[in-house]
């Protein structure tokens, strides 16, 4: 699982722009909650080969017993339990404040790890913005800032050394299909899960506090193995209320980057929404394999069939690669195309392609359509390898590949998938330009005949031009 780092303090310290410079700005996913006028942000960082997840909270008034403000508390304090680490920030420009303490209380109590950051500190003296934070009994405060990037670095580097090596473990390799069911909440996820393991499995939804973690569950079905990382709440025996389903965003997330194949799941009588979007544009830059599921289309007339596929066409326009499947999760029905589907995209997922035929490819797609000129020198496409699976990523050599056009990317990335069949997945291509071997070469002094007839050639061009 990917470590996952909560941003909490009070309103306007400057989470948010530390939150940017953390994801490179780049809001990777909101959770459009009900009810907030403020959305969490959610997005993915990487320091080297150390990847997390990022929660930019709203502002923390614990002090507000009702109304907007305190839901957004509810929400952070949702979060922080969530948290592998909590970066708390303070502002070293107003000082500590009341509500500071307050936060910091609330924190310690938590039993969340934490680092105590003091920001908005350019231009001042370690010692004297740090000075009266100590009180808190925090540890050591750690000045930075997030608008400027000083210590920012340094802070991350600090902050993924607080959690365990195992954190960072490497994906495990899987010889079978490894689903992550995510959706917004309400959409079916749960009744989806239970339809795939059967009548024997009953779904209880997710007791707040309970478990921080996806619970993975092994299954076999039509003699084939999977494996569910539960978001939806598989626990115990019980009963399904689906009314108060607990919408974790940051088990969704981390569910899609430990996962091989994300299943998402949308209400058919409900408008494809911009948290619908959302998820389905993180899974895409996470690069999995992606299964629409269409749920609660029983019941449904022609015209309201059509009106929902024409919004998923408008609205998921993104996810052309992905096939759909119009489900009823509650009657079972569509469930073992779904897995088909499933299966399809795996393959494609982890599929293995030839050095030889994915050159052979590339060649009929460049003298088919030949890339467009971006400068002096029109880009020329040598061969192309495969780089690594899940996603397939393609490396292409040759030179001046730097100018390649985004719309030229996608024409190869269609020709590569069509030639391999490639259903369900994303691939990705990497240009790759080999280095000029006479670049740094100096050229070779002329000799004096070759001085002599360069001289005249100027003297020529001089009497015929002035």
């Amino acid at each position: 699982m990917l470590p996952t780092l909560v941003l909490v303090g009070r309103p306007n310290v400057g989470k948010s722009t530390l939150f940017n410079r953390l994801t490179r700005s780049r809001d990777a996913l909101v959770a459009d909650q009900p009810g907030l006028t403020r959305d969490r942000h959610y997005g993915r960082g990487r320091v080297g080969e150390r990847p997390f997840l990022v929660v930019d909270t709203g502002g923390l008034e614990p002090v507000i017993k009702e109304g907007i403000l305190h839901e957004m508390a509810k929400q952070t304090r949702q979060a922080v339990d969530e948290a592998d680490l909590v970066l708390f920030i303070v502002d070293g420009r107003d000082g500590l404040t009341p509500h500071d303490r307050i936060i910091a209380m609330q924190l310690r109590k938590s039993g969340r790890p934490l680092l105590l950051l003091v920001n908005k500190a350019e231009g001042m003296q370690r010692a004297r913005v740090t000075a009266e934070f100590h009180e808190l009994g925090l540890g050591e405060p750690l000045p930075i800032s997030s608008a400027h990037g000083e210590n920012v670095a340094e802070m991350i580097e600090l902050a993924l050394d607080e959690l365990p090596a195992a954190e960072f473990g490497d994906e495990e390799k899987s010889d079978h299909p490894r689903l992550a069911i995510i959706g917004r909440p309400n959409v079916g996820k749960s009744t989806l899960v239970n339809a795939i393991l059967g009548e024997e499995r009953v779904i209880a939804f997710d007791q707040p506090g309970t478990t921080r973690d996806s619970i993975y569950i092994d299954f076999e079905r039509a003699g084939k193995q999977y494996t569910i990382i539960d978001t939806a709440g598989v626990r115990r025996r019980g009963k399904i209320d689906e009314a108060v389903e607990k919408f974790s965003v940051v088990k969704t997330l981390q569910a899609i980057e430990d996962a091989n194949v994300v299943v998402l799941v949308v209400d058919a009588r409900d408008q494809i929404t911009e948290q619908d979007a959302h998820l389905a544009d993180f899974a895409l830059q996470a690069g999995r394999a992606l299964v629409l599921a269409v749920n609660k289309w029983d019941g449904l007339d022609a015209y309201q069939r059509d009106t929902v596929k024409r919004d998923i066409e408008r609205k998921l326009h993104f996810l052309g690669f992905a096939k759909q499947h119009f489900i009823s999760a509650l009657k079972g029905s569509g469930v073992d195309a779904l897995l088909k589907s499933v299966n399809q995209a795996y393959a494609a997922a982890m599929a293995k392609l030839p050095t030889p035929q994915l050159t052979r490819v590339l060649v009929a797609a460049v003298e088919k359509q030949a890339p467009p000129r971006g400068g002096i020198f029109r880009p020329k496409m040598r061969y192309a390898h495969q780089g690594g699976s899940n996603p397939p990523l393609i490396i292409v050599h040759g030179s001046a590949l730097d100018k390649v056009p985004a719309s030229y990317q996608r024409y190869l990335e269609k020709c590569f998938s069509d030639a391999f069949k490639l259903k369900g997945t994303p691939l990705r291509i990497e240009f790759k330009s080999g280095k000029n071997p006479f670049a740094d070469k100096a050229p070779r002094p002329l000799t004096e005949s070759e001085e002599r007839s360069a001289h005249r050639k100027r003297i020529r061009g001089r009497k015929l031009y002035g």
